[in-house]
């Protein structure tokens, strides 16, 4: 049963598969139950099908692009994305139709996409999940090129002032979006980051268990800015240096910085101990959340994550488990005196 007209969207990302996304599969999810169509675009993960029906949505999937290395790298995935972006929006308005474009960044090119829909009648949501610019200079270790530092700002200036309306994650970006962006403050909605409904205790995986007396998980993103290095370290230290031979560390998820992470793991004789699991489904994610000891969220202080919300601390307070995360602003916010920092 199609959705009347102004309650269809038409859900753009980039950044991370869908529905493994989880703020936007939460969005996207709160809209189907409220009546709207929902339509996804995003690149295809191993395995996943082009297209495919979940939960009341329709995802349209493109060939993922190769994995970036370097600026050069980034321009030409961003580039790439949004022309199979581009094309399959026509797919889908000609099929289906859509009123409403809902993008998520990074990167903060959509609004390229939308400003040629815009002309269509079309309204342009910016759902803003990263600071671009600072997560530049932390990807970078705040060595990048000012160049690109400021057309990044330009960008996400440009997404800002385009949307009809703009999602902030939370306090600190509204801010940067009413300062940098220029953006009224009655033009910005704060949504914060949330654990799902279905994330529920269930039992302990029994080969997981099996594994460690104590168990250590990191779920998320592991990019450059995400300090998964920092967790391995820390492993390779209780392990050789305390003597911990009892403790087994999962890491869940996948990113541009993997491949480094699992080299510096072996580099570090943490073969046996430390397990990079690549995404999961979400039962299992499930078991082995529920399975863990203590949580991590290793993200470093930075202008970047300084600013912004981790979804995995909440996941892990709503499951009741330990957390150790670094002493960061929003970390404070998020997890008050649920973490040990």
């Amino acid at each position: 049963m199609k959705a009347p007209v102004g309650k269809r969207v038409l859900m753009l990302v980039e950044n991370a598969p869908f529905p493994q996304d989880r703020r936007v599969y939460q969005e996207a999810e709160a809209l189907v139950t409220a009546g709207y169509q929902i339509r996804v675009i995003c690149h295809a993960e191993r395995g996943q099908s082009r297209r495919e029906r979940l939960h009341g949505m329709c995802i349209y999937r493109y060939p993922a692009p190769p994995a970036a290395q370097g600026v050069q790298g980034y321009i030409w995935e961003y580039i790439y994305s949004m022309a199979a972006t581009f094309v399959l929006s026509l797919l889908v308005l000609l099929r289906e139709g859509f009123d409403v474009i809902h993008a998520a960044n990074p990167p903060d090119t959509y609004f390229v996409i939308a400003v040629f829909y815009k002309m269509l009648g079309k309204r342009f949501i910016y759902d803003h999940h990263d600071l671009a610019p600072e997560m530049y200079y932390a990807r970078f270790g705040g060595r990048g090129s000012r160049l690109i530092f400021y057309a990044l700002v330009l960008l996400e200036r440009l997404s800002c002032r385009l949307a009809d309306h703009v999602i902030a994650t939370n306090q600190s970006y509204k801010t940067v979006e009413m300062l940098r962006g220029k953006v009224p403050e009655g033009r910005i909605t704060v949504v914060r980051n949330g654990p799902s409904e279905r994330l529920h205790s269930v039992d302990p995986d029994p080969d997981l268990r099996k594994r460690g007396t104590t168990i250590i998980v990191f779920a998320g993103v592991i990019g450059v800015q995400d300090g998964v290095d920092y967790l391995v370290r820390a492993v390779r230290h209780l392990v050789y240096d305390l003597g911990r031979r009892d403790v087994f560390c999962v890491i869940i998820g996948k990113g541009d910085a993997r491949a480094d992470c699992v080299a510096l793991a072996t580099e570090l004789g943490l073969d046996g101990v430390v397990w990079f699991t690549g995404w999961l489904p979400e039962d299992v994610y499930l078991r082995y959340l529920c399975t863990a000891d203590i949580c991590v969220a290793p993200d470093p202080s930075n202008p970047f994550t300084d600013r912004s919300t981790m979804g995995k601390i909440m996941e892990y307070m709503a499951l009741g488990k330990p957390i150790v995360a670094f002493d960061l602003p929003e970390h404070r916010i998020t997890a008050q005196r649920a973490a040990l920092y």
